[in-house]
């Protein structure tokens, strides 16, 4: 139950829904059958309300002050250190396309790829860590398909050896990602496990990932912001500025909804565990 209804909040809650959602409602008002003229003036005060909205957010850098403070919070998480050992090392999906990669060749990546990347180097910094790729697939309305078994593949290309991949590939969430994890790995008291996501979506993870019982750290990648003056720098077009908007709204309406249903161990995860 919670699956469905969290996509379905998420929809309702993203900024260019709700902008949409406005204009929709006003022009259903202004071509009301015999609608009253306060009735009419409400509609054509809504449309332009959504209309101005999207507008302004496809260009103003609201998305960028929302997603600042999620990469700065994710920023702050003490590092790894040469000669830490880790028991491994989980790679949060997110980077692959599974819709693709069924269909042709190769492993279909996006603008995420960093996870993947990263998580790579780090594999190979610490040898002796298990591989650990999490993900399966999120879709909400259409048959969904998971990457694993390619990213399985390309991890083997690039000289992964097979003993130390470890796959989940049921997981749709973040939670999910945790839980079903830990099923798997049964993390023992005394394990370290660096948690490789993109720095927006780590404060979240983080949280996730203690509560499932996983002592992490983190390891941030994928930042989408350079530092704090891209808070007032516009976009270069309305797409760009509606995507980064929506994606940290979704990430902040994400932690409130974990904690609140006790998914996560803080509001705002930090450095160290409450």
């Amino acid at each position: 139950m919670f699956y469905p209804l969290s996509k379905i909040i998420t929809a309702l809650t993203l900024p260019s829904n709700l902008a949409a959602l406005t204009i929709l409602a006003g022009v259903m008002l202004i071509t009301r059958a015999n609608a009253r003229p306060e009735t009419k003036r409400l509609g054509r005060h809504l449309a332009l309300t959504g209309l101005a909205l999207l507008c302004l957010l496809g260009i103003v850098p609201a998305g960028n002050m929302l997603i600042y403070p999620l990469e700065q919070r994710a920023a702050s998480f003490p590092a790894a250190r040469p000669g830490d050992r880790f028991a491994g090392i989980i790679i949060l999906g997110g980077f692959e396309d599974g819709w693709v990669s069924t269909t042709r060749p190769g492993l279909a990546i996006n603008e995420a790829a960093e996870r993947l990347t990263e998580g790579l180097r780090l594999a190979r910094a610490h040898p002796d860590a298990k591989v650990v790729f999490t993900g399966g697939s999120g879709a909400f309305l259409r048959e969904g398909a998971n990457a694993a078994t390619p990213v399985a593949r390309w991890l083997g290309d690039v000289g992964i050896g097979p003993e130390r991949i470890v796959l989940e590939d049921k997981s749709r969430n973040t939670h999910e990602n945790a839980v079903l994890t830990r099923g798997i790995l049964k993390p023992k008291p005394g394990e370290r496990w660096l948690l490789v996501s993109s720095a927006f979506h780590m404060p979240r993870a983080v949280g996730v990932f203690r509560k499932a019982g996983f002592d992490v750290t983190a390891h941030p990648v994928d930042f989408r912001t350079r530092d704090a003056g891209d808070m007032l720098r516009p976009f270069e077009s309305y797409p760009d500025g509606l995507k980064r908007v929506d994606m940290a709204a979704r990430e902040w309406v994400g932690l409130l909804v974990y904690r609140l249903t006790g998914r996560s161990d803080a509001l705002w995860p930090g450095p160290v565990a409450p």
